[in-house]
């Protein structure tokens, strides 16, 4: 079965040539032009992965993001904007979405970070861990143990100590990933190639954005802060 895909969009010029484009590229699109729409379709159908525009009249695409988010709602979502600073992007991610792309965009990096995507949630398409040496302890059958972290990937929960820790899609895979190879420097392409399936160039913010999450959930200020840079190779996660 193709994958289903929800995309709002207001603007009616992109949202019908994307439309095209994304069922050419063989994806089953139910097309809508804002947030009540999209919210009522997702409620109704829940698609496979949800392609959202950040500015709609109403409830925008922040709002449906947050709305699905706090109704345990998990699907992928691929915001599209306008907006190019850094605290903008932000904000959708604080949202929950897992990634964004920057209007005007290249149909072809639509398509790339869409397959990216659904391979995170397809079982058969989740990437395998970096392969070392100083992997960190497996307690039987389920838990990742490494620097004071437990990790389920089953249930896709995470503790440090006895604190469980709120985290998105993005964080979870990012963090199960530094946890799996604790110790080990991850160098910025190796990374994005695990967790977005693309290598968005130096340029990007995206691993920066991330990191600077997981610090904020996992820190506090009694105990040692567990990621940290190296300086133009990447990042690694370790007990001081």
């Amino acid at each position: 079965m193709p994958p289903t895909l929800l995309l709002a969009e207001d603007d009616r010029a992109i949202r019908h040539a994307l439309e095209r484009a994304l069922a050419l590229e063989g994806y089953q699109v139910t097309a809508v032009a804002d947030g009540v729409e999209a919210l009522a379709h997702a409620h109704k159908t829940p698609p496979d992965v949800l392609v959202l525009d950040v500015m709609m009249p109403g409830i925008d695409g922040l709002q449906v993001c947050r709305v699905l988010r706090a109704e345990g709602d998990r699907t992928p979502i691929l915001m599209l904007t306008a907006l190019v600073e850094t605290a903008d992007r932000i904000a959708g991610l604080d949202a929950g979405a897992d990634d964004y792309v920057v209007k005007p965009f290249d149909v072809e990096e639509v398509f790339a970070r869409l397959r990216a995507l659904l391979r995170r949630t397809n079982p058969g398409g989740v990437p395998a861990p970096v392969e070392t040496a100083a992997a960190p302890r497996q307690t039987p059958e389920r838990y990742l143990e490494a620097a004071g972290l437990r990790m389920d990937p089953q249930a896709r929960r995470a503790w440090r100590g006895e604190r469980e820790l709120e985290l998105t899609r993005t964080e979870f895979e990012l963090l199960e990933l530094l946890v799996r190879n604790a110790g080990i420097v991850l160098d910025h392409s190796t990374i994005y190639d695990r967790i977005w399936g693309y290598d968005f160039g130096p340029g990007s913010k995206n691993l920066a954005v991330y990191v600077g999450y997981l610090r904020r959930k996992l820190d506090h200020p009694d105990a040692s802060p567990l990621i940290h840079t190296v300086r133009g190779v990447g990042y690694v996660l370790r007990e001081d």
